[in-house]
């Protein structure tokens, strides 16, 4: 709980723009009303291959929007996915694979490209475009999407669902078991309810 309010921290002073030299000054009010955060969210990646499927669930990621900027930041603990079969976390922490131990956390960081389409405070499904980066295994890359957003009184919920390559964060197999057990392309899925 200790490392989720650090990342949770981080990710804020990301988002309002805070740096070392003001880190004392007095905040900004409006811009707070306007950032709404949540560590309610489950992200799952699910990995499939004629030898096997492999799925894995996280429930300790972190998240924040600003409903004024359309700034999105999700943070997520590497070492939380939780796996069937403990052999498979295993693999899945060592180095030839995320390497946690280095680097703990993946991390999201974007915007709404397509904000004024989204009315926070009116009950409805919006489709939303985040642009931005994605960070796996200490490798950013550019990351677009499109995401589900939905309004019910005082709750928003986010869905979205994206492909990740693993090659693209310098995860690849030539040979061996994973080479055959492991798809080259991961889906993940991301689901968070936030109070509006």
């Amino acid at each position: 709980m200790k490392f989720l309010s650090i990342t949770l921290i981080i990710v804020i002073q990301f988002l309002v723009g805070i740096n070392d030299h003001s880190l004392n000054s007095q905040p900004n009010n409006s811009a707070n009303l306007e950032e709404i955060s949540t560590t309610n969210t489950h992200i799952k990646f699910f990995s499939t291959t004629p030898i096997e499927d492999i799925e894995a669930n996280n429930y300790d990621a972190s998240g924040i929007i600003n409903k004024s900027t359309g700034r999105v930041a999700f943070s997520v603990p590497m070492q939380s996915f939780q796996f069937e079969k403990s052999l498979m976390q295993r693999h899945f922490n060592q180095g030839r694979f995320l390497d946690t131990k280095n680097h703990p956390t993946a991390q999201l960081i974007g915007e709404i490209t397509n904000l004024e389409e989204i009315d926070f405070e009116k009950d409805g499904t919006y489709t939303a475009k985040v642009s931005g980066k994605l960070t796996i295994r200490g490798v950013t890359n550019d990351f677009t999407n499109w995401g589900k957003i939905t309004i019910s009184g005082n709750t928003l919920s986010v869905d979205s669902e994206f492909n990740v390559l693993l090659e693209e964060f310098g995860i690849a197999f030539k040979r061996g078991k994973p080479s055959t057990n492991v798809a080259k392309t991961i889906l993940v899925t991301l689901k968070a309810e936030f109070d509006n």
